[in-house]
């Protein structure tokens, strides 16, 4: 079933796209084209192939936890340009 560029201006419209006709010309030819092309995958024979989840073999690498020492408050407060004793300062950002 080809795409109509009736398809393509109800498309848009629910995108909140706003198109011009020669945009809608030029979308409407390349969603056909692109709909063609899935059309000729769907004809290839694909139940020899076993199904997966992802095209890359890969496995988790997983590390210990090691525990180390962290920044000392105090260290990481003297870089700040405002700071309240213990904490950061910053500019509200929610009036």
């Amino acid at each position: 079933m080809p795409i109509t560029r009736d398809d393509v201006a109800k498309v848009a419209r629910l995108s909140r796209l706003a198109l011009t006709a020669e945009e809608l010309q030029v979308y409407t030819e390349q969603l056909g084209h692109i709909l063609q092309y899935v059309e000729k995958l769907n004809a290839v024979d694909t139940s020899a192939v076993e199904p997966m989840v992802t095209a890359v073999a890969g496995r988790n690498v997983f590390r210990p936890d090691e525990v180390k020492p962290g920044l000392k408050r105090e260290d990481a407060l003297a870089a700040a340009p405002d700071q309240d004793e213990e904490f950061f300062k910053t500019p509200p950002v929610i009036e």
